[in-house]
């Protein structure tokens, strides 16, 4: 399946073999409500980026191996809150990493874009 094809958190489990995408986010009922849609969101989202991505794992341990985020906005001059407002890149040599990055611009680009919501959730709504 190409990565475009991608559209929804469903289409995303269902790329990677899960078929059944309604079992697989667990409750989150014993942490705090406010905190329980990042959680989720935070979920899918690291489903979403396995997809995405396929067979590519970021090597954490090789600084000449670009990785790609998507990045977005709090405000801008139109007034409009949280918005996609590029990606970035960056290498690393750090044994830590993040499950939120991709193997080129263009996917991270695309999942800024297409789940934008689901990063809205993620990282602001209270």
């Amino acid at each position: 399946m190409n990565y475009t094809e991608i559209k929804t958190f469903e289409d995303a489990c269902i790329a990677i073999g899960l078929q059944q995408p309604e079992l697989v986010i667990p409750d989150f009922l014993s942490f705090p409500s406010t905190d329980r849609e990042a959680m989720i969101a935070h979920a899918k989202l690291v489903i979403i980026a396995k997809a995405i991505n396929g067979d590519w794992v970021p090597d954490w341990t090789d600084s000449s191996q670009w990785k790609y985020y998507p990045w977005f906005e709090m405000g801008s001059s139109s007034g409009v809150g949280f918005s996609f407002g590029g990606d970035g890149a960056w290498y690393s040599d750090s044994v830590v990493g993040s499950r939120l990055c991709f193997e080129t611009r263009e996917k991270a680009k695309y999942v800024g874009t297409q789940f934008e919501e689901l990063y809205k959730i993620y990282f602001v709504k209270e």
